[in-house]
């Protein structure tokens, strides 16, 4: 499909192609609209399953939210935002906001993505842009590899420290996120 755009900006741009491929998720990444199909089921069972974990281990009494496809300003250019598969944030959040139903990235602690057919900018170009942003904590759930990478500590355009997880194995959330859990890397692949 070939779309043709006159729009004043290139958020505007984001925006018409938001409404009109209903489903898609569109970000601006470097000053460059990317547009992900919508997500398959697999990928929605392990944002179901982390979100009921996340409820189980208190993070609402720690006073944080977990939303699911929230926007992140960026500070990586004067539009550039993106929309996380998953986001634990501070409990007042909504003071946040920035604009186009973004949110400052202060009330950000942790982000995750669920990989799919962008598989390359969860792995490579959102480590940056999320690290520049400092969010704490960078999850990304690796279906293409099979494996769950847990990145922390954000230091300019990279992360101090970064953890690779494999099938059989569980790790714990850093601590900086605000609250313990224990989660297995098959559940995250597979979602049960």
């Amino acid at each position: 499909m070939v779309v043709i755009l006159h729009e004043s900006s290139l958020a505007d741009a984001a925006d018409r192609l938001w409404e009109e491929l209903p489903g898609h998720r569109v970000e601006i990444l470097y000053g460059s609209i990317v547009v992900t199909p919508p997500p398959d089921g697999s990928h929605q069972v392990t944002l179901s399953w982390l979100t009921v974990a996340l409820h189980d281990a208190g993070a609402r009494k720690a006073g944080l939210r977990f939303l699911q496809g929230i926007g992140l300003w960026l500070p990586t250019g004067p539009d550039d935002y993106a929309v996380p598969d998953l986001s634990i944030v501070d409990d007042d959040y909504k003071d946040a906001v920035v604009e186009r139903n973004c949110y400052a990235p202060h009330v950000f602690q942790l982000v995750l993505e669920v990989t799919s057919s962008n598989w390359g900018n969860d792995l490579v170009t959102k480590v940056e842009m999320y690290a520049r942003a400092n969010v704490p904590v960078y999850v990304v759930v690796d279906r293409k590899h099979g494996e769950v990478l847990v990145h922390s500590g954000p230091v300019g355009d990279a992360y101090g420290a970064r953890s690779c997880y494999q099938r059989g194995q569980t790790f714990t959330l850093p601590s900086s996120v605000g609250i313990s859990l224990d989660l297995s890397v098959d559940s995250l692949l597979d979602g049960d």
